[in-house]
């Protein structure tokens, strides 16, 4: 009887702690100060955990430095193919770099390259200072680009990741950050190579993010770590749909799990939600009756269509519109007048204006006689 009691007491154990991984591996908890989980495209939010607290991000800073040069090669102002020269401010620089020296040259590609793979801050200085003339505009300028972008808690220092007391960022803005980054097509070739050589190939680079060689879906951007940040990572997985999900985990005190946790969240992406249009045909909107106007009414339509992020097996979406029964001239071609929204179920996915496609001007003495002189003279 003892044996069979000790016997069903080991069972019961066993099934119990098969339980609790079970548990612990559905609940794919992230060890890390705070994480998030968005669809790139949409910028709609899959999981987070204390998304919006301050943190010190450390060297993926550079992610915002990167989306500045980007920026200004796509815009025209320089190419991969110049060549640029290096000032007397890359002497003695601190950190990571290619050994650059005053008057050395190295083109836009290698030094993108440098910056990119290796965290180079010889190179950067030489690109920050081609695009803002000096590194201290350049800070200027990420910190107007992150106020653009509607990144209300990120401040930055320093291009290079040095931070101070006021330096930081959220989980959520460097999501943003990375969502940008993937607007630039010719950048994801850098943030794909874990191995590379510059000047000549006496310059080797390895990439900090070993998912650039072990993550087939991977499509950036960048893992750092230091006493002050933690280990943190920011990652871009692409689907063969052309879904991309974006995971960003900051201050984990294990540098394994961040590349794991970040694996597990875009999986989670992968595997829980597609990306569906909003589309609603004009056609299906009629004509608004127009009050007191030069005609009696005025064609409307959706201002925008979009995208919205659904739950794999999510039924069609539901639209609701809202539209007034008349409007009161004058009315302004593009005036919103109403609103489409789409719903999952009872959550709303997305909305946008209905607007006007024409103005109507107020109906006044001197239109209604001038369209009287004009029916007369035709009869």
């Amino acid at each position: 009887m003892r044996n069979y009691f000790r016997m069903v007491v080991v069972i019961t154990a066993v099934f119990l702690a098969a339980f609790l991984l079970i548990a612990a591996d559905l609940r794919e908890e992230v060890k890390a100060d705070s994480y998030i989980l968005i669809e790139a495209d949409t910028g709609v939010v899959i999981e987070d955990a204390n998304a919006d607290t301050r943190h010190n991000i450390g060297y993926l800073s550079k992610l915002m430095s990167v989306l500045l040069i980007a920026d200004d090669i796509d815009s025209g102002e320089y190419t991969l193919n110049d060549v640029l020269t290096a000032s007397d401010s890359v002497t003695n620089t601190k950190g990571s770099v290619i050994w650059l020296e005053s008057g050395d040259t190295l083109s836009v590609d290698e030094l993108l390259k440098s910056v990119i793979i290796g965290n180079a801050n010889d190179a950067l200085t030489v690109l920050a200072e081609r695009s803002a003339g000096s590194v201290e505009r350049f800070v200027m300028d990420m910190n107007a680009r992150a106020f653009d972008l509607g990144l209300r808690n990120t401040v930055f220092e320093s291009p290079y990741g040095y931070s101070g007391e006021a330096s930081f960022s959220t989980a959520h803005d460097v999501a943003v950050i990375c969502s940008e980054l993937l607007r630039h097509d010719f950048l994801q070739h850098y943030f794909k190579i874990w191995r590379d050589f510059v000047r000549n190939g006496q310059v080797e680079l390895v990439s900090e993010n070993t998912l650039t060689r072990t993550y087939g879906a991977h499509a950036g951007f960048k893992a750092c770590h230091s006493d002050d940040s933690g280990y943190c990572i920011a990652e871009a997985g692409l689907s063969d749909d052309g879904t991309s999900f974006i995971a960003v985990i900051l201050g984990s005190e294990e540098a394994d799990s961040i590349f794991v946790s970040a694996k597990k969240l875009i999986k989670k992406g992968f595997n829980n939600y597609r990306v569906t249009d909003t589309m609603f045909p004009d056609e299906m909107i009629r004509p608004v009756l127009v009050r007191g106007g030069t005609v009696s009414a005025v064609e409307i339509g959706i201002e925008r269509q979009g995208r919205a992020v659904v739950p794999m097996r999510a039924s069609e979406l539901r639209t609701k519109v809202v539209i007034p029964e008349y409007l009161t001239a004058p009315v302004s071609a593009g005036q919103p007048i109403g609103t489409a929204a789409f719903y999952n179920d009872d959550k709303l996915v997305f909305e946008a204006d209905i607007i006007t496609k024409s103005s109507v001007p107020k109906l006044n003495y001197t239109f209604v006689f001038r369209e009287l002189l004009v029916k007369l003279i035709e009869k």
